[in-house]
């Protein structure tokens, strides 16, 4: 059996349980090696094999897991984060389909709500917006012509945006095309790890702290008026708001 397992945002004890569970019992564990805690392997079975993939192609994971699958060993394949989000994961998926091979996803704690949580901030808030994008900015890879920042950058939604920090001036001014030059901004660098940095500014200053940081990767770009103060109270909380688990006291709606 293979499982596609998301290592969580760095922090150890950010793994699921059954993440755990699972790598600590496979025979074969093929790990991000530039981005995944290498405390997550300290209580694997004897005899496990550690594969750091990062200098591997597609082929040769491919390779690893077939003949561990020939072989009868079980597989656990770790990706940082959440597998779901930049972890390329279909192609592996496609492949072993073809195969006839089973597998499970187990998902993780994505670095984009470790870098809520490090931030303190909620991403929709009642009144300034219900709406989260969560992109990345063209670069070497390039994504989807309706999909660039300045159209998605339209609707003024809280944004997260991966994969884009070492061109942090570029992106800022894409942003700026729509959202005003004063909207907050912040960076949250490794979240979650013990080496993890935040900044909070503007739109128009993001540029020029994070180079000053000397921030140039692993880290996430924030954008939206979520990361500022003025919101109003949820209605779900709300005495005067009748739901299907509380009638209202001198109800308003």
């Amino acid at each position: 059996m293979l499982y596609f397992i998301g290592a969580g945002a760095g922090d150890p004890e950010l793994l699921t349980i059954k993440g755990k569970r699972i790598i600590d019992n496979s025979d074969i564990i093929i790990y991000t090696g530039s981005l995944v805690n290498k405390e997550l392997f300290t209580d694997i079975k004897e005899g496990a094999k550690l594969i750091n993939s990062a200098s591997l192609s597609l082929d040769d994971v491919l390779e690893i897991i077939f003949d561990s699958y020939d072989k009868g060993l079980s597989v656990a394949r770790v990706h940082t984060g959440d597998p779901a989000m930049y972890g390329a994961i279909r192609e592996q998926m496609v492949a072993l389909d073809k195969k006839g091979i089973e597998y499970e996803v187990v998902p993780g704690v994505s670095s984009v709500f470790a870098g809520a949580a490090a931030l303190k901030r909620e991403f929709t808030l009642p009144g300034i917006t219900q709406t989260m994008i969560l992109t990345r900015m063209a670069g070497r890879t390039p994504v989807p012509e309706a999909e660039s920042i300045e159209n998605l950058a339209k609707i003024q939604a809280s944004m997260a945006i991966f994969l884009s920090i070492a061109s942090i001036e570029e992106l800022a001014n894409k942003l700026m095309t729509s959202y005003p030059k004063d909207t907050p901004a912040a960076v949250v660098y490794k979240a979650s790890w013990p080496d993890q940095k935040i900044i909070m500014s503007t739109l128009e200053n993001i540029a020029v702290e994070v180079k000053n940081a000397d921030i140039n990767k692993t880290a996430l770009v924030y954008v939206g008026r979520f990361l500022a103060d003025e919101f109003e109270l949820s209605k779900l909380y709300d005495k005067h708001f009748s739901h299907e688990y509380r009638e209202a006291k001198d109800a308003r709606w």
